[in-house]
């Protein structure tokens, strides 16, 4: 388990915080995360790979996700991976299960907030990578069980992910998407069919969440799919 304290202190002198709360069932975590993602964007990374600080919030997409998976839990021992993790909510409510799941992103400042949320839940053990989805390592290996919440803010990433999830999936396994209606889903699942990945269950669940001007209602789709033999 990191240092709790130390790493909390060097996270609060770069960051103003702040924190929410998850619960389903049983089962509660207290995450703290960046006060205002837009307070993070980094003119000089944008302009590199148009890096954007979308793993600072706490999505309502990583909300529905993680109750989904509290609610149908994965067959213990699977192999499993979160992409575009961010800060990693799925990932962490699988490790209290019992999981042993890789939480992954491409932005490296992700990381310490996995961290120091799994340490402040008693959460031990979080494995966490950076990866790019234009070039996965072989190194990791197949996964049964492959996430997603809410990663389809650009077009480009259409066919990043679509490259890359061939490349990470197990044979019979599944990739879970959650998603709350953004305008580049129909494409990436029409991509997803052409390359023979056949659609299986999808449910729709609203998420509500607290804002500071009030709440706000979304309805996200989980989706699970598998890749053809």
């Amino acid at each position: 388990m990191s240092d709790h304290p130390a790493l909390l202190k060097s996270l609060a002198a770069r960051y103003a915080l702040r924190e929410e709360t998850f619960q389903h069932r049983r089962l509660s975590l207290r995450l703290l995360m960046p006060r205002a993602a837009d307070e993070l964007l980094d003119e000089a990374a944008f302009e590199c790979d148009e890096r954007m600080p979308y793993w600072a919030e706490l999505w309502p997409s990583a909300r529905t996700l993680a109750r989904f998976l509290i609610d149908r839990p994965p067959l213990p021992g699977s192999r499993i991976i979160e992409l575009g993790a961010g800060l990693a909510l799925p990932s962490l409510v699988l490790r209290r299960m019992g999981l042993d799941p890789l939480a992954t992103d491409h932005n490296q400042d992700a990381m310490p907030f996995v961290a120091l949320n799994a340490a402040r839940n008693g959460v031990t053990d979080v494995r966490t990578t950076l990866l790019d989805w234009r070039d996965p390592e072989p190194r990791l290996g197949r996964f049964d069980l492959i996430l997603a919440a809410d990663v389809l803010y650009e077009h480009r990433n259409i066919d990043m992910l679509a490259t890359c999830l061939p490349r990470l999936m197990a044979p019979g396994g599944l990739f879970l998407l959650a998603d709350p209606g953004r305008r580049h889903l129909p494409a990436f699942l029409d991509r997803l069919r052409t390359d023979g990945w056949r659609e299986g269950e999808s449910i729709v669940i609203e998420e509500t969440q607290r804002l500071s001007t009030g709440d706000a209602v979304s309805r996200v789709r989980v989706t699970g799919l598998t890749a053809s033999e």
